[in-house]
């Protein structure tokens, strides 16, 4: 029998953000397993027909919010009404969270799956421009203000704008392993998968990905990452002293070099598990995080997984990927 596609259904509350509208469709749209597409995406609204956005074009959106009965995943994009969302967007989003779907939203979508109560008692976060308005309105929720996005349970919020990427490449990764989310994050030329507990600010804009002062000794280290590399040896490529370099490095990246290098060594370990049968400590070895015990502690502590559960989970070796309407978180 043939693989049925996760189905996704994106709300498009009035007026809708373009620009969150579009993210899930691109990125989940690139999604290729075995041949066959990964997901289905379906955008849906209370009334279908034209829909106002926060830029003042009208999108026409012919599907109604019975779309989320069909789905594994609801997304919830971003709006400009955050005072009164529409209640029957609250009542679906709210049903569709008790029959087990996941849940998930961009932006000022929390404002959607606070009034439907998803997120009382919950982690939560949202653009960092309008936190202390949904902190106030939804005391109930544990709001992080400075966060990509979260995962508490089945319910995922994230930040505004090109944190909507980051969310999507994280449910990417959660259904079919870093291998495919980083392939697809490189076929959409954005940032491979980050993790959601980065900061959302940067001290300067974020510069072009290549050009940038530190970019060729990143590429260096990406392909040395089974040596044992240190803030020297970084900044000994790059030529500079270990200061300029961490002041460089944070500039551009948003992290230290050590917290850089870490995230991907535990990246290529995700990778080496889910498209080989090595041994953990050979894994451990390639990514540079010495031993297998190494391994299963970063490793754990990133994924809630050990290196056998999420290899186990993940595998691109035979491994089925969720089928139909699966809410893998």
């Amino acid at each position: 029998m043939p693989r049925l596609p996760h189905r996704v259904a994106v709300v498009a509350p009035t007026p809708v953000s373009m620009f969150n509208l579009a993210i899930p469709d691109l990125l989940f749209g690139k999604v290729e397993v075995d041949g066959a597409p990964g997901y289905e995406v379906t955008v849906c609204t209370p009334d279908p027909g034209p829909v106002a956005t926060t830029g003042g074009l009208d999108l026409h959106v012919g599907r109604g919010l019975d779309a989320l009965r069909d789905a594994g995943t609801v997304l919830v994009a971003g709006t400009g009404e955050r005072d009164a969302p529409d209640p029957r967007t609250v009542a679906a989003v709210r049903e569709a969270a008790a029959d087990g779907r996941r849940i998930a939203s961009i932006c000022s979508g929390a404002f959607v799956l606070a009034e439907a109560g998803l997120l009382q008692g919950r982690s939560a976060t949202t653009y960092w421009q309008l936190a202390d308005e949904l902190r106030e309105r939804y005391p109930a929720l544990e709001l992080k203000g400075d966060v990509l996005y979260v995962q508490d349970g089945q319910i995922l919020t994230s930040s505004g704008y090109a944190a909507g990427i980051d969310l999507c490449l994280h449910l990417i990764r959660s259904d079919y392993g870093a291998a495919v989310a980083n392939e697809v994050a490189r076929l959409a030329l954005v940032a491979p998968v980050r993790p959601g507990g980065q900061t959302q600010f940067t001290q300067t804009p974020l510069p072009p990905e290549r050009g940038t002062a530190c970019a060729d000794t990143r590429g260096w280290a990406m392909r040395n990452l089974d040596k044992p590399l240190t803030l020297t040896d970084l900044a000994r490529h790059a030529g500079v002293s270990v200061r300029t370099l961490t002041r460089r490095f944070h500039a551009e990246s948003g992290v230290s070099p050590l917290q850089w290098l870490l995230h991907q060594r535990v990246e290529r370990a995700k990778e080496l598990l889910e498209t080989t049968t090595l041994p953990m400590d050979q894994v451990a070895r390639a990514c540079g995080l010495g031993t297998a015990d190494s391994l299963r502690g970063h490793l754990t502590r990133r994924t809630g997984l050990t290196p056998s559960a999420y290899r186990a989970q993940f595998s691109r070796l035979g491994t089925a990927p969720p089928q139909g309407t699966s809410s893998a978180a």
